[in-house]
């Protein structure tokens, strides 16, 4: 039978009628809402699992797939504390190191779900590889780091499984999530999807006491018996809340246009306290020339290299990029490219009123367009297909680049000064030759000459991978009030208000995800029941 009660934030208000029942509810089918799920479960809870998309995987499945893993806590934990620049409490950094510790182990306890199902067919298991690149900076405790990676999962073919899926790399991401994915369908979960969480609803206790929900249907109302938890994501798909937090605009989103902020919103108006809102993962990218086409496509991704003599940065990185008037501006390639590179784009210049680098132009010559394909497209969505390709004259035909003949006329095409792009090119060509940016300090083995007509262009835009803002959470996940004091049954897991602070690791959102999830699975199944 139906149960009434009465939704309170701060004044009672109109009585609600609950439509069902579940112990826990756990809103977003990435990473985190899976392992969230799959611990509560475990746990002896009844779940419900809502995802917005009619897909699984959110961003989570876009990843490159490379678990962040550490061999010892305290030394991992000295290096998040100066990453996070004191953003960020200690001990809540504290249960993240020691889950980078066992990462692995408890990756390949989820994997053997997938060797049992290969086992009667192929006489192999799942594979891992590790590799010892350490962390992303020479801070202290970097060397304790490692990527703990799925190799491969036997018959597992993406195109098959994930056809509406363009990851990053070659489908690491995917793996990862196919792992988690399995188990969810193993167990009585109950997992709905195109159910957008509206709002939490809590009793007169101020206790979240369940959800409500839009569905193809219409409108439900979950109880939680136990707690709800959110692992919704973050909010680079929306505008207004970028426009709020972040100075420079606009910043396009590379996937995920169902991340708009919702858990974010639904804390808040509980009196859920925020943090890191303007720390994001992104780097630059181009427009797509549809307007309908949702995302933008990050440049290529080269390897991270390490600010020291590395090398990793001995690949060849076919571009620069200039501002508005034509100069450089930047070290085009950040040692960790993916994540800080936006950062120099966010230049306002109180003189013109304006921000010269947003769009900035990448350039390149013939040898360059040669190298590799220069964009790289993400997405968890159905209907897209699209694809950059190998050799960028289809981006050249759909105008997303555009060509020249000489310097001359490149400068022109973008409207600036021809011999201050000139000397611009010859500058950067004089340090190619040298084998030394003197400029920006661009690592030598990046380093490409740009002087083979023709010449290509193209507008880059700061773009957003993932944002690490959030809810305030405490060692346990649970959300926290903007006096410090926890949210009754109420729970962040994964990207939403995620412990980043400051400078991020390679995959530490994707181990993340596994850490919090799992916590927040068992705190929430844990709790006693609500009347």
């Amino acid at each position: 039978m139906a149960s009434t009660w009465r939704e309170h934030v701060g004044e009672p208000q109109s009585g609600v009628t609950f439509d069902e029942v579940a112990d826990v509810v756990v809103v977003g089918f990435g990473y985190a809402g899976a392992v969230a799920a799959i611990e509560a479960n475990d746990a002896g809870a009844s779940v419900v699992l809502l995802e917005k998309m009619p897909n699984p995987g959110g961003i989570s499945i876009c990843s490159g797939g490379g678990a962040r893993a550490a061999h010892d806590s305290e030394t991992a934990l000295c290096y998040l504390k100066a990453t996070c620049g004191d953003r960020t409490p200690e001990d809540v950094l504290a249960v993240l190191a020691r889950g980078m510790v066992e990462i692995g182990d408890y990756l390949k306890s989820l994997a053997t779900i997938c060797d049992a199902q290969v086992s009667s067919t192929l006489d192999r298991p799942v594979e891992w590889d590790s590799d010892k690149r350490g962390g992303n900076y020479p801070l202290p405790g970097w060397e304790t780091f490692y990527h703990y990676n799925v190799d491969e999962i036997p018959g597992f073919d993406l195109a098959t499984e994930y056809p509406h899926v363009k990851g990053s790399g070659s489908g690491g991401g995917c793996r990862v999530f196919k792992i988690v994915h399995e188990h969810v369908k193993a167990r009585p979960i109950d997992v709905r999807f195109e159910a957008a969480v509206q709002q939490l609803l809590t009793n007169g206790r101020r206790e979240v006491a369940g959800v409500r929900v839009a569905t193809p249907d219409g409108e439900r109302c979950i109880k939680a018996r136990r707690g709800v938890i959110l692992a919704c994501g973050g909010f680079e798909a929306n505008e207004e809340m970028k426009r709020q937090y972040w100075q420079m605009a606009p910043v396009l989103p590379v996937m995920a246009r169902s991340n708009t902020g919702d858990g974010i919103r639904m804390a808040q108006e509980l009196g859920a306290d925020l943090w890191h809102m303007w720390h994001y993962h992104g780097s630059y990218g181009f427009k797509h020339p549809d307007p309908n086409y949702p995302y933008a496509v990050r440049m290529k991704r080269l390897p991270d290299w390490f600010p020291d003599d590395d090398p990793r940065a001995r690949v060849p990185m076919a571009w620069i990029v200039v501002d508005r008037g034509g100069r450089r501006f930047m070290n085009e390639n950040h040692p960790y490219t993916q994540d800080t590179n936006h950062r120099p784009m966010e230049l306002f210049d109180p003189a013109t009123q304006s921000f010269p680098r947003v769009p900035s132009y990448m350039i390149c010559d013939e040898e360059g367009r040669k190298m590799y394909r220069l964009g790289m497209v993400t997405y968890n969505e159905e209907g897209l297909g699209y694809q950059w390709s190998e050799d960028n004259l289809t981006e050249v035909e759909m105008g997303i680049l555009r060509r020249a003949e000489s310097v001359r006329e490149l400068a022109a095409m973008l409207d600036v000064d021809g011999v201050v792009l000139q000397e611009t090119i010859d500058r950067w060509n004089a340090s190619c030759q040298r084998n030394w940016d003197d400029e920006f300090g661009r690592p030598p083995g990046s380093l490409a000459p740009i002087r083979t007509p023709p010449f290509y262009v193209g507008e880059v835009w700061p773009v957003v991978s993932n944002t690490q803002g959030g809810p305030v959470h405490d060692a346990d996940q649970q959300i926290l009030d903007v006096n410090g004091r926890p949210i009754p049954r109420l729970y962040a897991a994964g990207e939403l208000g995620s412990a980043f602070g400051y400078l991020y690791v390679s995959g530490g959102n994707l181990t993340e995800c596994f850490i919090t999830g799992r916590i927040a699975g068992r705190h929430a199944a844990a709790l006693v029941d609500l009347d």
